[in-house]
């Protein structure tokens, strides 16, 4: 499937997953893409193969530090990392709120 008419990868894993993107779904979506294994993603990251995949079922929550470390690591936005780890923390709590994040 391609990416066409404007849609941004977000909302084409959005569209894709059913629903609002997770950091989970962020986390697993980046490693698939970069068509590599749990084991050698985990080692990318500096992170066990068993810790990844816990993120990645969202069994765990990981920092904002930990979460723009990611980012940096795979060249992507801190912001968008960021964004999705604070949500995660609030999601796992139940508190019904959302999470905006912009760059100082």
């Amino acid at each position: 499937m391609s990416i066409k008419d404007g849609v941004t990868a977000r909302e084409f894993l959005e569209k894709y997953l059913g629903g609002p993107l997770t950091f989970s779904d962020l986390l697993e979506s980046t490693r698939l893409g970069e068509e590599m294994s749990q084991v050698a993603f985990a080692k990318k990251l500096k992170i066990s193969r068993s810790h990844l995949n816990d993120i990645e079922k969202g069994r765990k929550v990981v920092s904002p530090g930990r979460a723009a470390r990611f980012a940096k690591i795979l060249g992507y936005s801190e912001v968008v990392w960021v964004k999705l780890a604070l949500q995660a923390m609030l999601d796992k709590e139940k508190l019904k709120f959302k999470v905006s994040v912009e760059a100082a």
